[in-house]
């Protein structure tokens, strides 16, 4: 299982999986644990996450050397394509109050952050900084996008605002990615890996951190094991 995200208002789950050789989004209900496949898909689709009203899923599907981005309804199952650029277009994830959808792509050359409507119209480039930008979550106040932001020595955690303005780094480290908010949008979780200490790769490791938006309070949260692709769960979850 891979990138689970938590619908807004049921027990539920979406999330990739590679099971039976077949790289798709799946739906998990935690309640009964019934699992179901989210459509047929010539491609790999991967990167789902829900709309703000939990009716629908934004995700990416893979076809070539490309990537686009669609939306699909739950009630009907009707996918809606929002993007055609012929670059990789992934990691899609609404505003608050479903407007418009955040996703990173390499369609400029490089990859870069990018907002555009929910319909897929008037997409632009919102990140500009040194490296390449990944994993973008909107918070849940609305005023900040999280992200990765990826150097060839070092990653960072950062955040800007919707319109790619204000850009700081929060934390940083040999690998740190896949930020995600609490509900009231002032703490956010990601997972840090620790490089190997030999050259035979022994030594890594993968936790769980938090840190607050100003940047302090770096925290590890204690788990049984490695673990990676934290989403933290809507308010009263």
């Amino acid at each position: 299982m891979l990138t689970p995200r938590f619908h807004p208002t049921r027990d539920e789950i979406a999330f990739m999986s590679f099971a039976y050789n077949r790289p798709r989004v799946y739906l998990f209900d935690l309640t009964s644990g019934r699992q179901r496949m989210l459509g047929e898909w010539p491609g790999m689709t991967l990167s789902p996450r829900f709309s703000p009203d939990g009716s629908k899923i934004v995700l990416s599907e893979t076809r070539g050397s490309g990537a686009n981005i669609y939306l699909v309804d739950l009630a009907s199952g009707r996918a809606t394509e929002l993007t055609n650029s012929g670059a990789i277009d992934v990691s899609p994830c609404f505003s608050p109050d479903g407007s418009q959808i955040v996703f990173n792509s390499d369609r400029g050359g490089d990859q870069q952050l990018y907002v555009m409507n929910a319909d897929g119209s008037n997409v632009r480039r919102i990140s500009f900084g040194e490296g390449r930008y990944a994993t973008p979550v909107w918070s849940p106040r609305g005023d900040l996008i999280a992200f990765t932001r990826l150097s060839p020595d070092k990653w960072y955690i950062g955040v800007m605002h919707p319109d790619g303005t204000g850009e700081r780094m929060l934390a940083e480290g040999f690998a740190v990615e896949g930020p995600t908010f609490c509900p009231n949008g002032r703490v956010i979780m990601f997972w840090r890996e620790s490089p190997a200490r030999n050259d035979r790769g022994d030594g890594y490791s993968s936790r769980l951190v938090t840190v607050d938006i100003t940047g302090f309070n770096e925290r590890v949260v204690v788990t049984p094991t490695d673990a990676s692709d934290p989403s933290w769960s809507p308010l009263g979850a």
